[in-house]
């Protein structure tokens, strides 16, 4: 056991105030985080040396919420804690540019939107910036150029970007800024299209027109993983179809699909209507007819048994359609509007003229004028029955989701593959999940895939599908002839680059060629972010040290996104899984348990919650939840934020008294003091099994708990023998006092890296963040034997008594004590013995009496007289 020379340069007066920017400037000076991939000797790191973390690229779309904070503290811990094991960490930060919500900004903020008919206008001013108080409607808002829309996209996400990295820094993330990605820059662009390009060579990824849920109001397509049930209001309304018996009943919440009907099922086992299988029945109005048809999927319990099925209604018809082989007959467009023709199977002049009603309306004024037109044909009984029931919804949409028929691009994600889904599920047992039962979660969701994952969006910020196609002598698109570029040409914009082998005056020409359009879904980039950070598409030296990654840190509620497109990407490039462990964060809830989001309005936005109890406290409320496990937040009175901030100035003093003391360190002889430093070896051992198992709010509550009893009984204790005892004694005190706190701090550094690098800096050279993780035994463990007795809990507890006698009697803690007996059971005696002289000389005891009984207290306390 060694202990620690004394401090120099305290202040006077040690603050909080001004360390995260005292302190933020001086690591990022000396690259206390950086990684270069070389150790000390120049040559370079083993994959065994170095730690990855696939970090979350947050959203650069408006402002981070306290969420983040959460979820990135937690991520933070572990990179710190790994350092301090003696790790290189690779710790990037990236910015998810591209997608919806970036667009949905940019055309609020500067009051713009998209129009691909106008050309580029380079000297383009918007009418606006901010937004506040002007009108989102699009006829609101100036039509501008793809590029021009582009150009303001990459201003303001710049700009986003750049108030995040301060946010960071401030929080104290030990990030490496100089390792950082854009999703939308060139290389991630670059990335992202070679994955695609690899994805269909090996027939991974393919075109097909297909029913696509469809978000009217974005006009785009919407995969699986992005949609939400929400309640609304619907009813159901009672329809008369004609069967070979008569009048058949049909409830359902869409009359309007009529005249897209296609079939009516029933349940196979269903024995009222058996007998109809392999009949028609006819539609009323419309007067089609129409097969009935038997599906594992229809509900004997609901309504009356038997559904039309439409093209389309629900996810359900998709599937019927699909499996029965039926025709489509859609009728609703890309606007949510009912299209104007007819589907073909409306061939009476009855049929036409009814549909007439329908044509160009939306949805609900195609229901209305639908109800009217049966009731006063006699087709419905009765009038609508109000219900709640879910709605799928775009996660981020106003408006109901459609669905429509359209040409598409997706990847093979199981959902139609039962061997691949298999192989999904298997990767997914090679990680360890912290906590385990977010396996689960994981495998329910590949498990309930019902199809592939559709990557392309009619939208303009992202990145462009990689793809031109051949045009015939007519000008229109020859099927199945697609344009591939080579590697070396990415990345490209195919409506703006051409094709190799044809020049610009042949794009749209007879003959020609047409650039694809559509862009990537957002996940389909972020789906790579170990690519992106790693440098896979120039098969770098980096990705070869730091794959598969160690860690990938995230939020419990994108397994279905950003977990498990990861994966399946990395499965198709590299037939593994990405990463050795995955670390879900539970969600910030509000007063009311609600969780916090932007949608729901009851954020809080963290910057100034830093700037008012600072980044240590606020880590340390992050810190306090175990992954998986959600936190509430009461901004009003954000308890924990308080005493994690309480923690952190105890800390500053605490170590200051310590490092104050004169007299010189000797060798810990006192009993006292080596149970003190066994008991924090014991504390060294269980917060690093508990960080080893991705525990850090374990790792927090075992320091923790034991650095509060340091101060208030153990440094209560022995500071009159640190200051006037004799010799042997005072200096086995001062010993026993700074090596404990150079032990504590090091516990705290993850949690509280402003307080604990600055008392670092007292009384030594570089960052406490580079130094190593204690160990049990630069503790004495060797020379302690058993280990802990538990004699500081026992002389904490007398000290406890003394104290309470001296309050009780109303008097000052600092009143001599002429005698005092204290009873304690027989096989605690020898604690107090062993302590007895630090306990008279706190206690200002003259005459300490110790007595045996069952249970330890204060029996008796004489005050000196005045």
């Amino acid at each position: 056991m060694s202990a620690q020379p004394a401090a120099s340069g305290m202040p006077e007066k040690p603050a909080l105030e001004g360390l995260e920017e005292k302190w933020g400037q001086r690591w990022e000076e000396a690259g206390t985080y950086r990684f270069d991939g070389v150790g000390a000797d120049g040559a370079p790191l083993e994959r065994d040396a170095i730690y990855s973390i696939d970090t979350p690229p947050p959203t650069a779309s408006g402002s981070l919420h306290v969420g983040h904070v959460f979820s990135y503290t937690h991520t933070d811990l572990i990179a710190r804690y790994q350092r301090m094991r003696g790790k290189h960490v690779f710790y990037p930060m990236g910015w998810d540019d591209n997608g919806l919500p970036t667009e949905r900004r940019v055309q609020n903020y500067y009051g713009v939107r998209v129009d691909p008919t106008l050309a580029y206008d380079p000297d383009f001013t918007p009418p606006q910036e901010g937004g506040e108080g002007k009108s989102a409607k699009a006829a609101d808002q100036v039509p501008v150029s793809r590029r021009n829309f582009i150009e303001l996209c990459e201003r303001l996400t710049e700009e986003d970007e750049e108030k995040f990295e301060h946010l960071w820094r401030t929080l104290g993330l030990s990030v490496d800024w100089q390792q950082s990605y854009r999703t939308i820059s060139d290389d991630a662009r670059r990335t992202s299209q070679l994955a695609f390009l690899r994805n269909l060579e090996r027939g991974e990824a393919y075109q097909a027109d297909a029913p696509t849920l469809w978000d009217v109001t974005f006009r785009t397509a919407v995969a699986q993983a992005e949609l939400e049930d929400r309640e609304q209001p619907g009813a159901y309304h009672t329809l008369l179809f004609t069967s070979e018996e008569g009048d058949l009943r049909i409830e359902t919440t869409r009359p309007e699909l009529l005249p897209s009907c296609v079939a009516v099922v029933a349940h196979p086992d269903d024995e009222r209507y058996r007998h109809l299988f392999g009949t028609t029945v006819t539609t009323p109005v419309f007067g089609v007819e129409v097969p009935f048809v038997a599906h594992e999927l229809a509900q004997v319990d609901k309504g009356t048994g038997v559904a039309m099925i439409c093209t389309f209604g629900d996810v359900t018809d998709v599937i019927w359609w699909r499996e029965l082989d039926l025709p489509s007959r859609s009728v609703i467009g890309f606007d949510g509007r009912f299209v104007a023709e007819a589907p073909e199977a409306l061939a009476s002049d009855a049929a036409k003229a009814a549909y007439a009603e329908l044509a160009g309306k939306t949805v609900f004024s195609a229901k209305k004028a639908m109800v009217e037109q049966l009731q006063a044909a006699g087709r419905m009984v009765g009038d609508p029955k109000p219900i709640q029931h879910p709605v799928k919804f775009y996660e981020k949409g106003d408006k109901p989701l459609e669905i429509v028929s359209t040409l598409q691009w997706y990847i093979k994600n199981g959902g139609r593959d039962t061997e691949l889904q298999e192989r999904l599920i298997g990767h997914g047992r090679e990680i360890a999940w912290h906590p385990e039962h977010m396996r689960t979660r994981y495998e329910n969701w590949v498990q309930g895939l019902n199809g592939d994952w559709l990557i392309s969006r009619q939208r303009f910020f992202g990145v462009p599908i990689p793809v031109w196609y051949r045009l015939d002598e007519a000008g229109e698109r020859i099927p199945g002839d697609v344009l591939l570029p080579t590697p070396d040409q990415l990345p490209l914009d195919p409506s703006t680059d051409v094709p190799a082998g044809f020049d610009e005056s042949q794009r749209g020409a007879p003959g020609g060629f047409e650039g694809e359009v559509d862009i990537m879904d957002t996940w389909a980039t972020s789906s790579l972010t170990p690519q992106l950070a790693g440098g896979w598409a120039d098969d770098s030296a980096l990705w070869q040290q730091i794959t598969p990654f160690d860690l990938r840190p995230q939020g419990q509620d994108i397994i279905r996104t950003w977990l498990f497109s990861t994966l399946l990407r990395s499965m198709f490039e590299d037939g593994r899984a990405p990463w050795k462990h995955a670390a879900l964060s539970g969600w910030i809830l509000d007063p009311d348990r609600k969780k916090m989001s932007k949608s729901k309005g009851n954020v809080v936005t963290p910057l100034g919650m830093l700037e008012e109890h600072g980044s240590d406290g606020v880590r340390y409320w992050a810190a306090s939840s175990r992954l998986g496990v959600d936190a509430t937040l009461d901004p009003q009175n954000p308890k924990m934020i308080k005493i994690g901030r309480r923690l952190a100035m105890k800390v500053l003093n605490a170590a200051k008294f310590v490092l104050s003391m004169e007299g010189q360190p000797g060798d810990v002889t006192e009993r006292l003091d080596r149970e003190m430093l066994a008991e924090l070896a014991d504390v060294v051992r269980a917060a690093t099994r508990a960080f080893e198992s991705y525990d850090h709010a374990k790792a927090l509550e075992v320091t923790e708990g034991f650095f509060w009893t340091f101060c208030d009984d153990y440094l209560e204790l022995v500071k009159e023998r640190a200051y006037t005892g004799e010799a042997a004694g005072r200096g086995s005190a001062i010993a026993a006092l700074r090596l404990a706190i150079d032990v504590q701090l090091r516990l705290l550094a993850p949690f509280l890296p402003f307080a604990t690098e600055e008392v670092w800096s007292w009384s030594h050279e570089g960052s406490i963040h580079v130094s190593a993780w204690p160990t049990p035994e630069e503790l004495g463990n060797g020379e302690l034997g058993a280990g802990a007795t538990g004699m500081l809990d026992t002389v904490g507890r007398a000290l406890i008594g003394i104290r309470r006698a001296k309050t009780d009697a109303k008097a000052s803690q600092k009143t001599p004590v002429a005698s005092a007996v204290i009873a304690v059971p027989g096989a605690l005696r020898e604690h107090l013995e062993a302590a007895a002289g630090d306990l008279r000389a706190v206690g200002r005891i003259q005459d300490l009496e110790l007595v045996e009984a069952d249970e330890l207290a204060v029996r008796e306390i004489v005050l000196e007289e005045a």
